[in-house]
């Protein structure tokens, strides 16, 4: 923890305006999707790690979904999210894709789009607000949607801000105070984009056992926000047969941000690179992290797991 504390307090505040992140690297490009009315920050510090460790990454704002846009329908989400990963399979050899949040939700359904992704990356999936510190009256505001609250309400963030870290919390709020944004995400959200949101999880569950790209899920047993009943859906349902899953006990739903964000940023990468020699990648520039006999056991023993489940 003093690790992040000491990091923490030399962070840069955020900008005025989000922004999206690119990076260029190897012929392995990341498509990095934000949570729900946020920005690419809340990925800064695993897009640096990718990028240090050779991938090319892209963090993108999506009109509608990104905070300071207006607000759209979760098909138009889908759609800017397609377009983003299109744009990065006509340049790269293979394009792997990590949601965070709602973003888990987005990356399902952009899979389910584009079954040629590479490996598919679950970070707090959510794909229900479930988590215990989510307030009893959370279940009204999708039919508040409905009513002229539609326009007025705005859903506010309070603590723990999805941080366990308390000296980052504590900047976390002074940010929140000063900012519609912050590196956890925004300080309020609307009641148009939690109801997209909603029909988006939705959507994300009907399709799951369609999935068999490779899929890494990370989530923390104390997720303030969603339940591990979310991961465990997934879990339970898709049809990958390369899965692995990493539970954490230190942190609260900003895995990204949180005390353990270096075991994240160190589990994708080494998930991507396994992804790429059980695919049977032939890309000599980049050195497995495991042999290629050893990536094909983990597939036989996923497979064998699954069976007997």
């Amino acid at each position: 923890m003093a690790t992040v504390e000491r990091e923490s307090a030399a962070r840069e505040a955020p900008a005025a305006q989000p922004e999206g992140i690119f990076s260029e690297g190897d012929g392995h490009a990341v498509l990095l999707l934000h949570g729900l009315s946020s920005s690419p920050i809340e990925l800064r510090y695993l897009a640096r790690y990718l990028q240090n460790e050779g991938f090319t990454v892209r963090a993108p704002l999506i009109e509608g979904y990104s905070a300071g846009s207006r607000e759209q329908s979760m098909e138009r989400w889908v759609e800017d999210a397609v377009r983003e990963f299109d744009a990065l399979a006509a340049r790269y050899e293979r394009v792997s894709v990590c949601g965070l949040s709602i973003g888990g939700a987005l990356a399902l359904r952009l899979v389910r789009e584009r079954p040629a992704a590479q490996s598919l990356v679950l970070l707090s999936l959510t794909l229900a607000y479930d988590g215990w510190a989510i307030p009893w009256y959370r279940f009204l505001l999708d039919w508040a949607y409905y009513t002229p609250l539609r326009h007025r309400y705005r859903y506010r963030e309070d603590e723990p801000f999805g941080i366990r870290n308390e000296a980052l919390r504590k900047k976390i709020a002074r940010a929140m105070q000063r900012n519609a944004f912050s590196e956890v995400g925004p300080s309020t959200i609307s009641l148009p984009a939690l109801h997209q949101a909603l029909r988006l999880s939705r959507a994300a569950r009907k399709d799951v056992a369609e999935i068999e790209t490779d899929t890494l899920v990370i989530h923390a047993i104390d997720d303030e926000t969603s339940s591990p009943r979310n991961p465990r859906y997934v879990i339970d349902h898709i049809g990958a047969n390369f899965l692995r899953t990493l539970w954490l006990d230190d942190s609260y739903h900003m895995i990204t941000s949180d005390n353990e964000r270096e075991i994240v940023a160190r589990e994708t990468t080494q998930f991507l690179r396994e992804s790429e020699v059980a695919r049977g990648s032939n890309d000599a520039s980049n050195q497995p992290v495991v042999s290629k006999a050893l990536a094909r056991r983990l597939r036989q023993l996923a497979a064998v797991g699954r069976k007997k489940a």
